[in-house]
């Protein structure tokens, strides 16, 4: 592993752990040059999942991006970090688990949207106004009113 200060390609692990409920490996490491401390983490490579865009475009699944849209849906509400990496890790969970080499983003909204609503209504409206492309402000109540309805 490569210190992040140095560049020094040599260190020493001086402790591991599980993180995220046993989906990764948290490592603390030392650098053999410059003694910084950092940390690493491990994660399971899943098979290469590729995305179907709505325009037909294809790419590799992106779990930043995928967090990122999270993210910006869970901005200033009492959302931890934790619980936005299980949801993200239940997504991809559930869709790796498929066995398709290819996914919709649609379907993977659709996941998030599932989860976001049991999770916080407000961070559901915001990913929702993006990922169904709200036009104007009357689907915004469509969706609460339909939220508030199923409540």
């Amino acid at each position: 592993m490569r210190c992040p200060k140095c560049g020094h390609m040599d260190d020493k692990v001086l402790d591991s752990r599980s993180a995220r409920d046993g989906a990764s490996v948290r490592r603390r490491r030392e650098c053999l040059a410059c003694n910084q401390r950092f940390t690493t983490y491990e994660e399971i490579v899943r098979d290469e999942l590729r995305v179907v865009k709505r325009d037909g475009r294809r790419e590799d699944l992106s779990r930043a991006k995928l967090t990122a849209g999270v993210l910006r849906a869970c901005e200033k509400r009492p959302i931890t970090q934790a619980q936005i990496e299980a949801l993200v890790d239940s997504v991809l969970d559930e869709v790796s688990q498929t066995g398709d080499a290819e996914v919709s983003t649609n379907a993977i909204g659709e996941k998030v949207m599932i989860r976001l609503k049991k999770l916080d209504e407000v961070a559901y409206v915001r990913f929702a106004s993006v990922y169904r492309r709200f036009a104007d402000v009357n689907q915004f109540l469509n969706a609460i009113q339909d939220m508030v309805g199923k409540t």
